[in-house]
């Protein structure tokens, strides 16, 4: 096959790192508001917000991928940091939702919010384990790299969205939705929304222009 040598139009470049530098600002100001609402350490349950909200955006994709192999390998090895970070906080606030719950003599998982957040745990696990022959090519005998890393970036953008889907879910919540005003209601279900936009527009571009300068 045959790969031209034609760059990326600098502006295509500046416009994606503009939105994902846009988005993590916002996550990371809903990320703080949240926490703000909930008081982390007020309650058991005060907890399980946090990291829910946290989760998703620790282990957000890089936003451009990078030509050198040492640039390669340290954001594959910031990607594993952010990863096991996710897990711990996803594990960390379901454990603090179901021992509430438990303490308080209530039913697990009987709502969409609740269903779908359990699903999404054990995705993400499954995820974060199907990356292991990345690591380890050997144990993946009869698959190329390229296409791991593909189906790897594809199940990781599902992922991704069952967390943002997840997240709106738990925005619709009793406690969240007594707790701010209808337009801060709105403003804060943009959040996940959007960053769920700019991660897929990212893997999707990212894959499609490789394969694109592949002939």
């Amino acid at each position: 096959m045959l790969c031209f040598s034609e760059s990326e139009p600098a502006v295509y470049r500046y416009t994606r790192t503009a939105s994902a530098v846009l988005t993590h600002l916002v996550c990371i100001v809903f990320t703080v508001c949240i926490a703000l609402l909930s008081r982390p350490g007020s309650s058991l349950f005060s907890w399980h917000p946090v990291f829910m909200t946290l989760a998703p955006y620790s282990s957000s994709p890089p936003t451009a991928p990078s030509s050198k192999d040492f640039h390669t390998r340290l954001k594959g090895r910031a990607h594993w940091i952010l990863q096991c970070l996710c897990v711990s906080c996803l594990v960390l606030g379901l454990a603090a939702i179901s021992y509430n719950k438990h303490l308080n003599g209530k039913p697990h998982f009987t709502s969409w919010h609740g269903l779908l957040g359990l699903l999404t745990v054990c995705v993400v696990g499954l995820q974060s384990m199907g990356a292991v022959p990345l690591i380890y090519h050997s144990l993946a005998k009869g698959w190329s790299l390229a296409k791991l890393k593909r189906y790897h970036a594809t199940s990781g953008l599902v992922t991704y969205l069952l967390c943002s889907v997840s997240l709106l879910l738990g925005l619709c919540s009793a406690w969240f939705t007594a707790s701010v005003g209808e337009y801060t209601w709105y403003l804060s279900a943009l959040c996940p929304a959007l960053s769920a936009l700019v991660i897929m527009n990212q893997v999707t571009s990212a894959y499609m222009a490789k394969k694109r300068l592949q002939y």
